[in-house]
């Protein structure tokens, strides 16, 4: 493991965070969220088996688009050209993927996605679909967004996945397992493993996505080395897994959300200590620490960072806030298009 000097520690007013638009109607807890390339929509899926659209500028559900199923929704997602909108749902025997064409609300339900399936994520060039399936044994899937079809051999990994994402090229699969105590880089082209990294047997689970930063060259999650409390994010070098600079701490207990900003500038992240974080991504400084009244557990950025998303334990809301003005200015130039979710 590598890493240059620790930042100094720069004291940070914890300030409460205020939603400037609350979203409700799911009936238990909502598990998955994601933006359209707009900013002005987006999807949500819960455990009350429903996923559901919202328009963020008349801030209510567009009732019309909801669809209600007989399985828990798990995670969705929408593609960056915001051609495809996809939903993974379970009841942790039998699984079913779905991909709505936005366009013309086609749905198609994928082949071989029998299985229950916990994450999911979209290629950057919109063409592919990787889910993480667990039934008599773990796996990776990849499908063509396009045909339905899976593309690749599944990637057999050791314990149920927790997070998946392509690189930007998508030639490469960023895998966490075992609910963050695995992280594993998978060569997609080639079907093969190129690097897997482990944290403690003991530790406590983190369910934070990973990202891969710009130019594919590193790779961003919560980990811990030897704590039993996954608190600490670390920022990986893609082909050994070893760490790049400082980590991000600040947060006192287990990490429960991550979110990257396109351009890599800001970064977000929620903890059981009922804060929300904002760093600068390439200092690792904390721009802002926000109170929370209960753990958030989702988290993402609009596509542009001027606003945070997030979910909590306390209810099934969904919780827009601005992200501050000076934080947007602390981050210059500000992303226009692509999304992570």
């Amino acid at each position: 493991m590598t890493s240059r000097s620790p930042q100094p520690v720069v004291p940070v007013k914890e300030l409460t965070l205020t939603p400037v638009l609350t979203l409700n109607g799911h009936k238990d807890f909502t598990r998955s969220i994601s933006y359209f390339p707009d900013g002005k929509q987006i999807i949500s899926g819960s455990d009350d088996k429903t996923t559901r659209r919202w328009d963020l500028e008349a801030g209510e559900e567009i009732v019309e688009l909801r669809d209600v199923s007989k399985q828990e929704v798990r995670a969705v997602g929408v593609s960056r050209d915001g051609r495809w909108a996809v939903c993974a749902r379970h009841d942790y025997n039998d699984g079913e993927l779905k991909v709505y064409e936005v366009e013309t609300e086609t749905v198609r339900r994928f082949e071989e996605s029998n299985s229950p399936i916990d994450c999911i994520d979209i290629s950057w060039d919109s063409t592919l679909l990787a889910g993480g399936l667990h039934a008599s044994s773990y796996k990776v899937q990849i499908w063509s967004l396009e045909t339905g079809k899976p593309v690749a051999v599944p990637f057999n990994i050791p314990h149920k996945a927790s997070a998946v994402r392509f690189s930007q090229d998508s030639k490469k699969l960023a895998v966490q397992s075992n609910m963050g105590r695995h992280l594993a880089v998978w060569d997609v082209q080639l079907q093969k493993l190129d690097v897997c990294t482990r944290k403690p047997a003991n530790c406590y689970a983190a369910y934070a996505p990973v990202f891969w930063t710009t130019n594919d060259k590193t790779i961003v999650t919560a980990f811990s080395f030897t704590d039993t409390m996954i608190k600490t994010i670390y920022e990986f070098d893609a082909s050994t897994l070893k760490t790049i600079g400082a980590p991000f701490e600040g947060h006192t207990e287990t990490i429960t959300g991550l979110a990257l900003s396109f351009d890599c500038a800001l970064l977000a992240s929620a903890s059981c200590d009922n804060t929300i974080k904002l760093w600068a991504f390439e200092s690792r400084r904390i721009l802002a620490s926000f109170n929370v009244r209960s753990t958030a557990c989702r988290l993402i950025l609009s596509p542009d960072s001027r606003q945070l998303v997030y979910t909590t334990q306390l209810n099934n809301n969904i919780y827009l806030c601005n992200t501050p003005p000076e934080i947007i200015a602390s981050i210059q130039p500000v992303p226009q298009v692509r999304v992570r979710s």
